[in-house]
């Protein structure tokens, strides 16, 4: 049976979505038209695995992806993102329409442009530099340092989908294909024990959560390249994405953001590095932030449930293999986000602590700026709505992770910053961050000009609780002191015994 019917030209064939099925043939072996059969007839139809792909049209990409996966599924490869997938498909995301080497004049202009800024924020802030490098970065060096961070955000709820996926074959394929191994069919010259036990019998879903990793390294990888045309640094997301502290510029897609705007090049790069730095030097210094804020992102992402129900009905009509299928489910109903108080709450806390770190940032750039740069009010306005607006590829972290990473309080943060800062200065503003307890919460977003006054309400009740606790305590102490040699007792709360009479 000629693997490609359709052509007789003798010409080398394009890839195209049908050769997905052709890479299952070729696992399947004997039995592939059986094994085909019985996956169509359950609804998971093999040749529409590459519909919906970013690539279906670029035959290069296309082949790419095929032969990785084609690794994938002959390799022992764990985690419900495949990191390879994704490093691969980002890397050739983030050079579409090019990406040049750095001149020595983009890396110089970059980190001078770096280093004023921290000159500029030392007027504006008491908290200190980041300590790292200044550095300049091509689109495809800001995915290879930011890309880890982006599967850790996506893989708690990968790892609830390949779940879901993995229960509902278990209940729908049919018992006779998982014994389709002792044929030499789908594990005919792959490693022993792949997909069975003893490497005999075979296991389905663990073909389909293999796949199911792909599909979500192709959409993590083609979120990150997208993301890496549109950021000017590591950290205007709003998480912290690197392990080590540094100040980025992207050149290019700063002066791609450049072109046509009133402001020159050079203004708009200081803004730029002035956001940058800021949030530098927030996530360094301040030393419980980083972990509180991928905490949140984490614990929202693991209590995302799944409408079992809901799934399995959509599998009856989509291919869960098909990559707009899954991500029309991630956003079509199946997940119940926000379907618990506990995720509400989180939820509510995670936006609070985005909105305020991009307030802060926000209110001590302009502070920064406006004694130096004649175009800093346009500047904040306008990157104020691009932060506000988003982008294809924040949409589709929204749709993988469960939330969407987008400050929507952002003004009210700022707003609320200058009122600190109007009753207390900039020290006291920046203080705020000493301690988690401290942060503002929604209704002092709702109502800046009271904030101290609940502050101090709580700080006082605080100290009341403090007091009691003391002096229940000191009691205690007291009491025991006062016993008499025969009432003595051990470290661990009992009696001990008198001591001999001597």
């Amino acid at each position: 049976m000629s693997s490609d019917p359709s052509d007789h030209s003798g010409a080398p064939r394009e890839p195209d979505p049908s050769q997905w099925e052709e890479l299952l043939r070729s696992l399947f072996g004997a039995d592939a038209e059986d094994a085909l059969r019985e996956l169509r007839a359950r609804g998971f139809d093999p040749a529409t695995l590459a519909a919906g792909s970013e690539f279906q049209n670029d035959p290069q990409m296309l082949q790419q992806i095929l032969d990785q996966v084609k690794r994938l599924l002959t390799s022992s490869g764990t985690g419900p993102v495949n990191a390879d997938v994704a490093h691969d498909v980002a890397r050739q995301a983030a050079v579409v329409g090019g990406d040049p080497s750095l001149t020595s004049r983009e890396v110089r202009v970059a980190t001078e442009a770096l280093s004023v800024a921290e000159l500029w924020l030392d007027a504006a802030t008491d908290i200190p530099p980041g300590g790292g490098r200044a550095v300049a970065w091509t689109r495809s060096e800001w995915v290879e340092r930011t890309l880890p961070a982006w599967n850790t955000l996506a893989q708690p709820v990968a790892s609830s989908v390949a779940d879901a996926l993995t229960a509902i074959l278990r209940d729908q394929l049919p018992g006779d294909l998982s014994a389709m191994g002792d044929s030499g069919g789908l594990t005919g010259g792959l490693p022993a024990g792949l997909f069975g036990g003893d490497g005999g019998a075979i296991d389905p879903s663990q073909i389909m959560r293999q796949i199911g990793a792909a599909v979500f390294g192709m959409q993590i990888g083609t979120a990150a390249g997208t993301l890496s045309r549109e950021v000017f640094g590591a950290t205007d997301i709003g998480v912290p994405l690197l392990s080590e502290p540094a100040t980025v510029l992207v050149p290019a897609n700063v002066a791609a953001f450049a072109e046509g705007l009133d402001a020159p090049e050079e203004e708009v790069r200081l803004f730029l590095a002035l956001r940058e730095v800021a949030h530098a030097r927030l996530f360094t210094h301040v030393a419980w932030l980083r972990g509180h804020l991928l905490g949140l992102v984490e614990a929202y992402a693991k209590g995302i449930t799944i409408d079992m129900d809901a799934l399995e009905s959509s599998m009856r009509e989509i291919d869960p293999t098909d990559t707009e299928a899954l991500r029309g489910a991630l956003s079509g109903g199946v997940f119940a986000l926000q379907s618990t108080p506990e995720q509400k709450a989180t939820l509510l806390r995670l936006e609070t602590v985005l909105a305020l770190v991009e307030g802060w940032v926000d209110e001590v750039v302009a502070r920064a700026a406006l004694p130096h740069l004649p175009h800093a009010v346009a500047l904040r306005e306008m990157i104020r709505r691009r932060r506000a607006a988003g982008g294809p590829a924040e949409q589709t972290f929204a749709s993988l992770v469960g939330l969407e990473l987008r400050p929507r309080r952002s003004r009210d943060a700022a707003a609320l910053w200058a009122s600190i800062e109007s009753q207390g200065g900039p020290s006291t503003r920046d203080a705020v961050w000493d301690h988690p307890d401290l942060l503002p919460g929604t209704i002092d977003l709702d109502e800046p000009a009271g904030y101290f006054t609940r502050r101090d309400a709580v700080t006082a009740e605080q100290s009341d609780v403090d007091r009691a606790l003391a002096e229940i305590f000191g009691e205690a102490e007291d009491e025991g002191s006062s016993e008499g040699p025969g009432d003595e007792t051990d470290g661990d709360g009992t009696s001990a015994p008198d001591a001999p009479a001597s």
